[in-house]
């Protein structure tokens, strides 16, 4: 004989006593979606069950449904993000072209990838597409170029290695306090996929003075050493241009530790903003219809 629950307590007292033991748990956000499904299980097995005695429906309400926090969203598919994004995978072509000589490819590869960094800022403030995203994205194309080209061109012979080490060990601190800033400024639920979800602005990043034109020294110096092996430079202003760029690099790097304002963590709506802009929907379209 199968003893049950409802048969052992009564239907009505079971089904209060499930309810309440699914209410007693506070789930987090990210597995409120398991635990609502429970609910629904639950309660679905128990309201039959005391339909089927009863012989008709229950005016029980439903379990409520769980609400996940309101994160804003970004427009990131817009013309100066696609410029930044082909500039990123032009990158690993240039190091290729650098480390089989091919000097005339890499150069042109490299004066196209400067024209598109210069287009993507002008078109975003031009047609205002400026996005968090683009701010985040558009220095980390730069750093990635000036990586791949510094270690290919350290690897031919065309850059001091000792330089190349400055440059690199810059980025790599840089790198890292990006990564850490996007995870505390991420707001629940933080996942995988959230954290990669580039439409989900949490921190946005702007470039010190120096930095600017750190980046721009970076560039000047990395063409005339792709272009050395064809064009006659002199051994003096390389030497000059390596130990100016090394100065800058410390300097631009120091300038984002001391500087308050060069990563700004943005501020999330909360319910009560939520609550506001839902309200100022249903006031805009009450007047629509009048």
């Amino acid at each position: 004989m199968r003893i049950t629950l409802e048969s052992t307590l009564g239907s009505k007292f079971a089904l209060g006593l499930k309810w309440g033991i699914m209410s007693s748990f506070r789930p987090s956000l990210s597995t409120c979606t398991s635990v609502y499904i429970l609910q629904r299980a639950f309660w679905g097995s128990s309201t039959r069950a005391l339909e089927k005695q009863e012989g008709g429906k229950t005016d029980l309400p439903a379990p409520p449904r769980p609400k996940l926090p309101y994160t804003p969203h970004e427009q990131i598919y817009n013309l100066p993000n696609f410029l930044t994004f082909t500039r990123i995978l032009a990158t690993p072509a240039l190091g290729y072209f650098i480390l089989h000589d091919q000097t005339l490819p890499a150069l042109a590869l490299l004066v196209t990838a400067g024209i598109t960094d210069v287009l993507d800022g002008w078109i975003a403030r031009k047609w205002n597409l400026q996005t968090v995203v683009g701010s985040v994205v558009d220095p980390m194309a730069d750093k990635l170029l000036v990586t791949v080209l510094t270690v290919s061109l350290a690897m031919k012979g065309l850059l001091p290695v000792w330089l190349a080490m400055i440059i690199l060990g810059r980025d790599v601190g840089l790198a890292i306090s990006a990564i850490w800033y996007r995870y505390i400024s991420l707001p629940p639920p933080k996942t995988f996929m959230r954290y990669w979800n580039f439409s989900l602005p949490s921190a946005e990043v702007k470039p010190t003075t120096i930095s600017k034109v750190n980046t721009l020294l970076q560039l000047g110096l990395i063409t005339a050493s792709t272009a050395a092996p064809i064009l006659p430079i002199s051994e003096v202003v390389m030497v000059a241009a390596q130990y100016t760029v090394a100065m800058t690099t410390v300097w631009s790097g120091l300038s984002y530790v001391f500087s308050k304002n060069a990563v700004k963590i943005l501020k999330q709506p909360g319910k009560g903003q939520e609550k506001s802009d839902v309200k100022n929907g249903n006031d805009a379209k009450r007047d629509t219809k009048s």
